[in-house]
């Protein structure tokens, strides 16, 4: 019986049992899955599902279901970034998914070509053809309007997966996870017990999170006690790139980036080699988005720039396989807000605009995740409800191992 058909038991693969069976919501989004493929009815379906609901185990499912169903069908997995490629990667390794001819990269290696452009950094032109059968995307809360047209304009089905109660795209009206078509609610029964999907659970539901251990490595502590004050000294300075801050005001994350920066002994505010950097604009041409971070390889103030606004600098990108060379401006360093009139660059390039990253708000971690994640609970004024519910989860559900949440005790306060 193919699993298109609505077979629930473990997954099979190379005469291989998994441990794992499919859910009756699982089971039902994936006779539809294979309906909607088989039937050519639509360029794309979204399917939507919560941390612990086992997307990545329904992917698996699907690839062995292809194979049931059409024999050598390819595969093209993809994801926004580099990181979230190499965490779908290693899921799917782990799940025996990845078959002979299927390919997984970030969404850009996977459509677009690279071109020559300045320093180290490539340009981006759209593929004239793609050689797959479908194409997967992982994580696709983060695809923006262009990027969506380019990947259907190949006349591919398109099967665009996503978490469905994080937070819409920042400065964007496009939301492909706004309402997806087929969902996965429930949390598999192993996931309960994890105490990371306990408090992105309670994050969704009330948004409100009591002051406790959750469990190894998992907790919330109460911002107005000295102890609390202590451990975050602690984390803080013993920053690593494993460890993920996020916060949700700006005057907050200049803070903590000067803080970290001071306790790593880098004296001034002035950028400088071995900086964490975070990109705040997007630059197509030079494939640069948004929220990517990585670390200044090299920096110096840019020729023929008679005012001083611009600096030339080499950034390593964290979870890409090229560099990032141009003209970064110098007043975005450190400044509470985004730079909205931007000058030209020298040459009349455009240039781009980066701020230490040491610390990020929450819309920019959010296609990050880590090791371990400390998240400050800054809940802004005008927020709804549900605002406030799908800020406080995106934020939990960037870590993998380890969770510190500072706020409130909504306990002691009555609430």
């Amino acid at each position: 019986m193919s699993v298109f058909t609505g077979h629930v038991g473990p997954l099979c693969h190379n005469g291989r049992m998994s441990k794992y069976t499919l859910s009756v919501d699982q089971a039902d989004a994936l006779k539809q899955i294979g309906a909607w493929y088989k039937s050519e009815s639509a360029p794309s379906l979204t399917l939507g599902g919560y941390a612990g609901t086992g997307k990545t185990t329904l992917i698996a499912y699907l690839r062995q279901a292809l194979d049931d169903f059409e024999e050598k069908t390819s595969v093209g997995f993809c994801a926004y970034t580099g990181k979230a490629t190499r965490v779908l990667h290693d899921k799917l390794r782990e799940h025996k998914a990845m078959h002979t001819g299927d390919s997984i990269s970030t969404i850009h290696s996977l459509i677009y070509t690279t071109e020559d452009g300045p320093g180290d950094t490539p340009t981006w032109v759209r593929k004239e053809r793609l050689d797959r059968d479908l194409i997967i995307v992982d994580e696709a809360s983060m695809v923006d309007a262009t990027i969506w047209e380019d990947l259907l304009s190949f006349g591919i089905p398109v099967l665009a997966i996503g978490d469905h109660g994080q937070l819409p795209p920042v400065s964007s009206t496009f939301n492909l996870m706004a309402d997806p078509q087929l969902r996965l609610q429930r949390i598999f029964r192993q996931e309960e017990h994890s105490p990371i999907i306990e408090v992105a659970t309670l994050a969704r539901q009330s948004g409100l999170l009591p002051c406790r251990e959750f469990g190894p490595g998992v907790r919330k502590l109460d911002r107005s006690l000295s102890d609390t004050g202590q451990a975050v000294s602690e984390m803080l300075e013993a920053w690593k790139p494993e460890l993920l801050v996020v916060c949700g005001y700006n005057a907050t994350r200049v803070k903590l980036n000067a803080g970290i920066r001071g306790m790593r002994d880098i004296t001034g505010p002035e950028p400088q080699s071995g900086d964490q950097v975070v990109c705040l604009r997007n630059n197509r041409l030079k494939h640069l988005y948004n929220g990517m971070t990585g670390q200044i390889i090299a920096i110096r103030a840019a020729d023929q720039d008679e005012a001083g606004l611009w600096y030339e600098a080499d950034i390593a990108l964290d979870g890409e396989d090229y560099r990032y060379s141009g003209y970064i401006l110098r007043s975005q360093f450190g400044a509470m807000t985004t730079v909205k009139e931007v000058p030209h660059a020298p040459d009349d390039e455009r240039g781009d605009l980066w701020d230490f990253g040491y610390a990020l708000t929450v819309h920019k971690a959010q296609g990050s995740q880590a090791p371990g994640v400390l998240v400050f609970e800054e809940r802004f004024a005008k927020s709804s409800d549900d605002d406030w519910r799908r800020w406080l989860y995106t934020a939990v559900t960037r870590a993998e191992y380890a969770l510190t949440v500072v706020g409130p005790d909504y306990e002691a306060s009555g609430i």
